[in-house]
C-alpha cells in the first residue's frame, strides 16, 4: 500500500482525492438514499433463481474461535513478503493471527478488532480467501457480497479507522509489484466513522493512467435509514461478463449506486484487470493515506476495540458456460506403491521431478542454484504425485515452492497442495504470474491448514487460461 509503488488497497480509491473533490463527494453522497438495514444476525438468503453458491462462510462457531482455515488465510505483519512497507498505504497497524484481533463471536459473526497496547502500538486483522479463482464464467455473472456492520464508532474516537471488504487479482499473489494492472475491486471501504460507503475499481497504470490512479474509478453512497456504523448492510459487486460492454455493478442493500463499464477504458487495460481470477479480503487498517485525506489519525483520541462485524460472505455465479472438469484421467505413470525407502520428509527439499505419478508435466535442466532438473510447462489441469510424505505430529502450517514463469501478461495460475486425492480440497495454495522468465526463480510461501501424519501429496496446477504458467524446481513444508 505504498504510493511508490502503489499496491492494492494499497492505494485504495479515494485516498488521493483533493480536499475540494472530497467535499463534493460528501455533499453528493449525503443526498443519496440508502436501503433499510437488516437485523443484527441473519443467515444468508437462498440464491435467487438461476444463481448457484460457489463459496460461502457464515462464521458459525464458538466464541473466540479462529476463522475456518480451509476458507481463509491470515496476512500478518506490516507488509507482504518482499512488498512495500505498510502495505504501500502508510497504515500503521501490525496485522496478527491472534483471536484478540480476528475471531468468531459465537453468534454467527466474525469480528476484526483493532487494538492499541500501553505503548501506543496498534494491532488488527486481515484475512484472505485461500481460493483465488473467483471470476464469472464466460458470458455469465459473479456476485460477491458480505453483510457487514462497520466499526460502531464515530467522530474523534474513529480517527484512523479504515475497514474494508475487497478483491484483488490473483496474479498479485507472489508478485506484490503488479498493481494496479491486475485489478482491484473495493466493494466496501469506509474511513473515520463517516456514514458512507465507497466502492472503487483500480486498473491500468499508476500514477494516472486510464483508471485515474491512485484514486481509481470510484463511487459512494450514504447508508440509510440506519447508518453504516449503527447497523448491518449488504455490500456487493456483480461482475457481468454477459453484458456488452461488460460491467462491474456495486450495490448497497441491493441498490446499485456505482457501475464501471468495459468501454470506460481501453481493451488492454480491461483484459489486464479481468482475464484471471480474484481472491477476497476482509480487514481493518489503522491510519494511512485514506484517513489522512479526512484529517488523519489514529491519535490519542482514537478509541480502540471497535470491531468490524461480518455476518456472512458469499460468492454466487449465474449463467455462462460451465467449467470443464480440471481433473484429468490418471495416467499409467500413477503407481500404487510408496517410494523406495518408505516415507519422504515433508520438511526437507522435495525435488519436483521426483514425482511418483503425473499428468501433463515435462522436465528440463534448470539453471537454478544446485542444478538438476525442474518440472516445466505446467498448465491448467496438470498434476504431480508424491507418495508417503511424513508431516510428523507437530503439524505443517507453511508450504514453499521454488517457481519461475515466463508467462505472457495476464496469464497466471495457482499451485495447490491436496492430500491423498487429486479431488480433495486444497490445504494450501499460492498464485504465480510472470517472474521475468522460465528460469527466473523465486521461492513463494503460503499458509496451509495444519497437516500431521503421513499423506500422499498431490500438487495440482489450476489456471483460468489454457497457456503454460509455471515451472517448479522444488517444494517443501514448514511448521
Amino acid at each position: 500500500m505504498s504510493p511508490i509503488p502503489p499496491l492494492p488497497r494499497s492505494a485504495p480509491g479515494p485516498w488521493r482525492r483533493t480536499a475540494r473533490g472530497l467535499s463534493a463527494l460528501l455533499v453528493a453522497a449525503a443526498a443519496a438514499l440508502g436501503a433499510v438495514s437488516l437485523p443484527a444476525r441473519a443467515s444468508a438468503p437462498p440464491p435467487p433463481a438461476g444463481w448457484t453458491t460457489v463459496f460461502a462462510d457464515e462464521f458459525d462457531g464458538p466464541a473466540g474461535a479462529a476463522v475456518d482455515g480451509t476458507n481463509w488465510q491470515y496476512t500478518t505483519g506490516t507488509s507482504y513478503p518482499g512488498g512495500p512497507a505498510r502495505f504501500g498505504t502508510g497504515e500503521i497497524e501490525t496485522m496478527t493471527a491472534s483471536t484478540a484481533n480476528v475471531s468468531l463471536d459465537g453468534t454467527g459473526n466474525l469480528r476484526i478488532t483493532p487494538l492499541r497496547d500501553a505503548a501506543g502500538n496498534w494491532t488488527s486483522g486481515r484475512i484472505e480467501t485461500r481460493r483465488g479463482d473467483f471470476r464469472p464464467p464466460a458470458g455469465g455473472k459473479l456476485r460477491v457480497e458480505a453483510r457487514v456492520q462497520m466499526p460502531n464508532v464515530t467522530g474523534a474516537a474513529a480517527k484512523g479507522y479504515w475497514p474494508a471488504f475487497w478483491m484483488l487479482g490473483t496474479p498479485y499473489r507472489g508478485n506484490w509489484w503488479n498493481w494496479p494492472g491486475i485489478g482491484e475491486l473495493d466493494i466496501m471501504e469506509n474511513v473515520q466513522g463517516i456514514n458512507q460507503v465507497w466502492a472503487t475499481m483500480h486498473c491500468g497504470t499508476s500514477p494516472g493512467g486510464p483508471c485515474n490512479e491512485t484514486s481509481g474509478i470510484g463511487g459512494q453512497r450514504v447508508c440509510s435509514p440506519v447508518s453504516c456504523q449503527a447497523g448491518f448492510h449488504t455490500y456487493a459487486v456483480e461482475w457481468d461478463r454477459g453484458a456488452s460492454p461488460q460491467e462491474m455493478r456495486f450495490s448497497l442493500d441491493g441498490a446499485v449506486y456505482h457501475t464501471v463499464r468495459q468501454d470506460q477504458v481501453d481493451a488492454a487495460t480491461w483484459a489486464g484487470a479481468t482475464e484471471h481470477g480474484y481472491f477476497l479480503i476482509l480487514n481493518v487498517a489503522m491510519g494511512g493515506g485514506f484517513p489522512d485525506a479526512f484529517g488523519g489519525g489514529p491519535d490519542g483520541g482514537t478509541v480502540p476495540g471497535h470491531p468490524m462485524v461480518v455476518d456472512y460472505v458469499r460468492v454466487l455465479q449465474s449463467g455462462g458456460t460451465p467449467p470443464t472438469d480440471p481433473t484429468p484421467t490418471p495416467t499409467p505413470t500413477d503407481p500404487t506403491t510408496p517410494p523406495p525407502g518408505g516415507t519422504r520428509d515433508a520438511y526437507g527439499t522435495l525435488q519436483a521431478e521426483s514425482y511418483d505419478g503425473q499428468s501433463g508435466t515435462g522436465t528440463e535442466t534448470t539453471t537454478d542454484t544446485g542444478g538438476g532438473r525442474n518440472l516445466s510447462a505446467l498448465a491448467d489441469g496438470d498434476w504431480a504425485l508424491y507418495r508417503q510424505v511424513d508431516f510428523g505430529a507437530a503439524g505443517a502450517r507453511q508450504f514453499y515452492g521454488r517457481v519461475a514463469s515466463g508467462a505472457a501478461g495476464g496469464v497466471s495460475g495457482l499451485v495447490e497442495v491436496r492430500l491423498d486425492s487429486r479431488t480433495a480440497p486444497p490445504v494450501g495454495s499460492f498464485a504465480i504470474a510472470a517472474t521475468g522468465g522460465w528460469q527466473s526463480w523465486r521461492t513463494v510461501p503460503a499458509n496451509t491448514t495444519p497437516v500431521t501424519g503421513v499423506h500422499d501429496v498431490y500438487l495440482t496446477f489450476t489456471s483460468g487460461q489454457g497457456a503454460d504458467f509455471v515451472n517448479l524446481n522444488w517444494f517443501g513444508f514448514g511448521h
